[in-house]
């Protein structure tokens, strides 16, 4: 197995649209269409904070790992919140998850940013297996306003 972690490509947005709606899928989640050209063409935008790192195994796109940076009132320099990190069920089971979160991890160290976070469903068992060998639930709560 030949992988690679590398920053997202213009030339990845059909692959990573089947797994976006796989994600999606699997959290349930209906998003229009312009909302998912939004967060692609963001994911591209060098200004822009949001940003995918991906996992491609020979060839083909295997998973992604979503983040950002932002400022916190906690540090003096910026978190690192790894907003979506999935991964195609084929592809599961082989260290991939673990290598898209080392990547980060490493990221964040290079860039001298304080943290790595991220949430997950309570439910999500697979997911946590991997999450809880990092680090220990935090136990905090998220509350979530809709406001548009």
């Amino acid at each position: 197995m030949a992988l690679v972690i590398r920053d997202a490509i213009a030339a990845d947005e059909a692959s990573w649209r089947g797994l976006w709606s796989q994600y999606l899928t699997f959290y349930k989640v209906e998003l229009a269409e312009d909302v998912t050209a939004h967060t692609w063409a963001r994911i591209l935008d060098p200004s822009s904070r949001v940003a995918m790192r991906v996992a491609e195994v020979d060839g083909v796109l295997a998973g992604f790992a979503i983040h950002h940076f932002h400022d916190s009132t906690w540090v003096k320099t910026p978190d690192c919140y790894l907003e979506d990190l999935f991964l195609d069920a084929a592809f599961r089971g082989r260290g991939i998850g673990r290598a898209l979160i080392d990547d980060l991890i490493a990221m964040t160290k290079a860039k001298g940013w304080s943290r790595l976070y991220w949430h997950t469903d309570r439910g999500n068992e697979t997911a946590r297996k991997l999450y809880d060998t990092y680090a220990v639930e935090d136990g905090h709560v998220r509350y979530r306003l809709k406001l548009g």
